[in-house]
């Protein structure tokens, strides 16, 4: 994006990169189809210290423009749950019309190099010395733009040479960790996870006066679905997750309704009605494992009302993550407090730019993290 924009301003662009072929994350993002965009984009739907500093370039290039470029190229899209847009069949069309853009704009775009040392010159520019499949290249430019992203899925490319050329400028970084990635558990409720691995809830989960309501999936390492990637991202060590099981009943009043209406039943049938049986099965081991065949009438208020308080607030306090290697963002980056918000050039050095992930904005599920990429690309390339 930001090579794009640069190139039809008429400046010379070069773009390295590190991989055998561009775009690897565009492809097997959103399943394979790419979820590009959000049709609602606002500052809350990124994680920063500093929560203004996105708005400048997400307000300059919207997802209203990222939407009308993908209009000029034809290409079939469909919104999903929570405003996400998605391609129809495949990514690639979103690759090959980023791809066209820098050719009309007579980007030169070349593969497998990788960056071993950037030179800073007292008089302004760059030298940057680079090996491209056993050749030593060197490559003069008036402005270097680092887009590297962060250290997720390093099977994909993720590192941490963003960073260190930032520190090598003497910017500051935010303390980075995993954001949007699936928990994982080391104590009782490892061996339940590794039981209902597949199944999945809706549920509403929270953490840290912050709360999602999507569906949550049973993996064999912890729990993943977007209403755990979403509320990883505010989870720090130690902390507890709150899972509401029936986010559209209050459980406590609806068992006691049900101790009324139905005393014959027992509570395992009844809550069959409500949640996977499976999933149930799990739950009363838990919960009320000498009650198995008690029924309704025989169970004390107290018990339902416990029994209702930990539906709508399933306590749970994950061992970790599963690291960058799953997750879909990197948490933190170089500091917001040496980057201008309106042209993404590092305050202490003239001609140097970061955009996208390796920046200290990470986005919500759902199409921010791109539309962070296109804004910030956007912006920079006005300025390179």
């Amino acid at each position: 994006m930001c090579a794009a924009t640069a190139g039809q301003r008429g400046r010379r662009v070069l773009v390295l990169e590190r991989a055998k072929r561009i775009g690897k994350k565009i492809l097997m993002s959103g399943g394979g189809r790419c979820n590009f965009t959000n049709y609602s984009v606002e500052a809350d739907n990124f994680l920063s210290a500093n929560a203004h500093f996105c708005k400048s370039a997400l307000n300059r290039y919207t997802q209203w423009d990222f939407i009308e470029l993908v209009g000029r190229y034809a290409i079939d899209y469909e919104e999903r749950k929570h405003q996400q847009l998605f391609c129809r069949d495949s990514a690639k069309p979103i690759l090959d019309m980023l791809e066209n853009e820098c050719l009309q704009a007579q980007v030169d775009i070349r593969t497998q190099c990788e960056l071993n040392r950037v030179e800073h010159h007292e008089s302004g520019g760059f030298t940057l010395h680079v090996e491209q499949q056993g050749r030593a290249l060197t490559f003069g430019c008036v402005s270097l733009v680092v887009a590297t992203g962060g250290l997720s899925i390093p099977t994909l490319g993720g590192s941490g040479l963003g960073y260190q050329l930032a520190e090598q400028f003497g910017m500051q970084l935010v303390p980075r960790r995993a954001g949007l990635v699936p928990f994982t558990f080391s104590d009782a409720i490892k061996p339940l996870c590794e039981r209902l691995s597949g199944l999945a809830v809706d549920v509403s989960v929270s953490c840290n006066n912050r709360h999602f309501s999507e569906a949550m999936l049973f993996t064999h390492r912890g729990l993943s679905g977007p209403a755990m990637l979403q509320i990883s991202s505010y989870w720090h060590n130690g902390d507890s997750i709150s899972i509401d099981l029936l986010p559209a009943l209050d459980a406590t009043a609806w068992l006691l309704d049900e101790k009324q209406q139905q005393p014959r039943a027992r509570l395992k049938t009844r809550l069959a009605n409500q949640l996977p049986r499976a999933l149930v099965t799990e739950l009363q081991a838990l919960w009320w494992p000498a009650d198995d065949d008690t029924a309704l009438a025989q169970m004390p208020d107290r018990l339902l009302r416990e029994i209702g308080a930990n539906l709508n607030a399933w306590q749970l306090k994950p061992s970790g993550t599963e690291g960058y290697r799953t997750a879909e963002v990197t948490l933190g980056g170089v500091s917001t407090d040496d980057i201008s918000s309106k042209t993404m050039e590092a305050k202490a050095c003239p001609g140097l730019y970061f955009v996208g992930e390796v920046v200290d904005v990470s986005g919500h599920l759902g199409g921010f993290n791109f539309q962070w990429a296109w804004s910030s690309g956007y912006a920079a390339g006005q300025f390179v």
